[in-house]
């Protein structure tokens, strides 16, 4: 295994000079006052905090989030369609009957997929999510059970559903982390729905004026907020799964235990401008841009160029606490033939306190077999090795 700095081979002067740059931890000089707290930059692929991140606590009605991507993925798959239509029932009804967030169905209506999705997204309503429970499943029982199950496909390690809703139950958790990779999940597979969490308001049949806003506050800032999910029970505190895109990044973050609605809004956009203002988004290399040169053994050349197979982008903080550090990685030589395009080695960054960034290293290009006086230089290299070292004088 050979490790070689990458400051040895790095040909763009732009690229050295951020090798300079020194890094800081995830939350230098910053803490929340959520209980528990993640937050993820999204182009990079990097945590920024986590605080109590896999811990399961009450999600309240952020939980719904798994409720919205069930109906989401049965009209991906084409179980349903948006104007798919639902019967109310009168466990649903009754929902608004128990307080709590509604979009004020009643027995009789039948409200669309789409009128469902709005339902759930911007009026929060308790009844919308025991509607496509029972309208995909038969009963919320056994749609509870196949949002654990799939949660559990999708990587949510910290997830119980005791209900559709989100109604306080002792055996209804999620982890922030969890809530983290669902929204992500969310926001990279249903592009084309997505832009319903940064709907401002909706009235199902003119019936609820006063429930009508979407309760997201980063929503009315003009910060670049465009979802997911607010929540709030008296057990779970205040809490909230968020989303904002500034230029090229896009920062996803879900915290909970905050203690009134005013205290929650000013954690995310504490959140949000920390996130934004103390972190840049460096491009260090640019994909099938030379970084390196690996031996070849028996080739028509003796050496390959290695490039990245993608741009190479970290985020460096803004307060130094550390030196970032990188270097190309490969085992060598290389036997010929190799064809352009293979995975020879990668590229291993790492920023203090934010993690590896690990990028494969490709062969620049084709490198065929040498030929005969190749092989003959090699052969009579060898012999030669071979020659003086048992001619070699013992120490």
């Amino acid at each position: 295994m050979r490790h070689i700095s990458l400051r040895q081979f790095l040909c763009s002067a732009v690229v050295v000079s951020l090798l300079a740059v020194p890094g800081s931890g995830p939350a230098y000089g910053f803490d929340t006052a959520a209980q528990s707290a993640w937050v993820y930059d999204m182009t990079t692929h990097t945590v920024l905090m986590d605080k109590n991140g896999n811990v399961p606590v009450p999600p309240a009605s952020m939980s719904k989030l798994m409720t919205i991507y069930m109906l989401l993925e049965a009209l991906r798959d084409g179980r349903v369609t948006m104007e798919t239509t639902f019967g109310v029932s009168s466990r649903a009804r009754e929902m608004t009957a128990r307080g709590g967030s509604t979009m004020y169905l009643q027995e009789g209506d039948r409200p669309t997929v789409r009128d469902l999705l709005y339902g759930m997204i911007v009026n929060s309503g308790n009844d919308a999510c025991i509607v496509v429970a029972e309208g995909l499943a038969g009963s919320e029982e056994a749609f509870s059970a196949q949002m654990t199950a799939r949660g559990r496909e999708l990587g949510m390690e910290h997830s119980n559903f005791a209900n559709s809703s989100g109604w306080p139950d002792p055996s209804h958790r999620m982890s922030m982390r969890d809530l983290g990779i669902l929204s992500r999940i969310l926001i990279e597979e249903f592009p084309e729905h997505y832009p319903m969490f940064a709907e401002t308001s909706y009235n199902y049949k003119d019936r609820a004026p006063a429930n009508a806003a979407n309760r997201n506050p980063l929503l009315r800032l003009g910060v670049g907020a465009d979802g997911l999910k607010t929540g709030h029970t008296s057990e779970a505190g205040y809490g909230l799964v968020g989303s904002v895109k500034q230029g090229e990044r896009r920062i996803i973050f879900a915290f909970s235990g905050t203690a009134s609605d005013k205290a929650r809004a000013e954690e995310a956009e504490r959140i949000t401008s920390w996130a934004f203002r103390q972190f840049s988004l460096k491009t260090l290399a640019k994909s099938g841009v030379r970084l390196a040169e690996a031996p070849v053994h028996l080739g028509e050349v003796n050496a390959v160029g290695l490039v990245p197979a993608e741009d190479i982008r970290v985020l460096l903080p803004a307060i130094a606490q550390g030196d970032l550090k990188a270097e190309v990685v490969y085992s060598g030589p290389f036997s010929a033939p190799i064809a352009a395009g293979t995975v020879l080695g990668e590229v291993v960054i790492e920023v203090p306190e934010l993690g590896t960034t690990r990028v494969p290293l490709l062969a620049e290009a084709d490198v065929a077999k040498g030929g005969f006086w190749v092989r003959l230089k090699a052969a009579a290299s060898a012999l030669q090795d071979r020659y003086l070292g048992d001619e070699a004088p013992a120490s």
